[in-house]
């Protein structure tokens, strides 16, 4: 059973984005959307492609702004937050996986783990103890921690990317069609450890995906076609 609290994570309340071509024709992209998210969810965005998904993410994760509407993370405006505050969100409260793993071919899985915390100027941790926990948390043996991403196995350089995202301890992680590049194995095995990190140990996931059999696995799934959201069942 997962760790489901009360507190929203994310709100968004009748959020729209339109995107304008030259000569400032308008396109609209989401449509007045009303969305809530609870800490210890795991959700799936469900839907095809040009549906407006990855607009949605892009603008949960922080990495765009709604044309009108507003969002809420963990009760702060992020409309109204400085371009610091933003990095500060992406940088401490917000991870992601994307359907390319983006590891530093030169750098072993160790270090391209710890790099996050490198780049968080508040963090006071000690990074050994970060990386290791991360590692393990992903489920990749002690085996392959110093090895370089070309000798893994893309299953296990997912789990790197998975490691990676963890290791700052997020509020929240995003995964953009993490099973897109994987075979069906690789693929039932990360969501296995996404399933694991939620249920263990209450990590708030939004899986934005075109895969319907992830709808059997997550609590919630948000359907989006046209810019529009409507919400269906989950696993019970």
């Amino acid at each position: 059973m997962s760790i489901v609290k009360e507190e929203k994570i994310i709100e968004l309340k009748d959020v729209s984005k339109s995107f304008y071509l030259q000569g400032g024709l308008e396109v609209p992209i989401l449509h007045h959307i009303d969305l809530s998210v609870y800490e210890g969810d795991m959700i799936a965005i469900l839907g095809p492609s040009g549906s407006g998904k990855s607009t949605l993410m892009n603008i949960i994760g922080g990495l765009d702004v709604a044309t009108s509407g507003e969002y809420l993370f963990a009760g702060k405006s992020v409309g109204k937050m400085s371009s610091d505050e933003l990095a500060e969100l992406r940088s401490t409260d917000i991870s992601f996986i994307f359907q390319s793993f983006h590891l530093l071919a030169g750098k072993t899985v160790y270090q391209n783990v710890m790099l996050p915390l490198i780049y968080q100027h508040s963090f006071a941790g000690d990074y050994d103890e970060y990386v290791a926990s991360a590692l393990k948390r992903a489920a990749l043996e002690e085996e392959h921690w110093h090895k370089k991403p070309n000798q893994l196995s893309g299953g296990q350089r997912q789990r790197v990317a998975i490691a990676r995202a963890l290791v700052a301890e997020p509020k929240l992680l995003l995964a953009d069609e993490p099973t897109g590049n994987l075979d069906s194995k690789t693929g039932d095995n990360i969501i296995h450890s996404l399933t694991y990190l939620n249920e263990t140990f209450g990590t708030t996931i939004v899986i934005v995906t075109h895969d319907e059999s992830l709808t059997d696995v997550v609590h919630r799934v948000i359907n989006i076609k046209d810019g529009v959201v409507f919400e269906t069942a989950g696993k019970k």
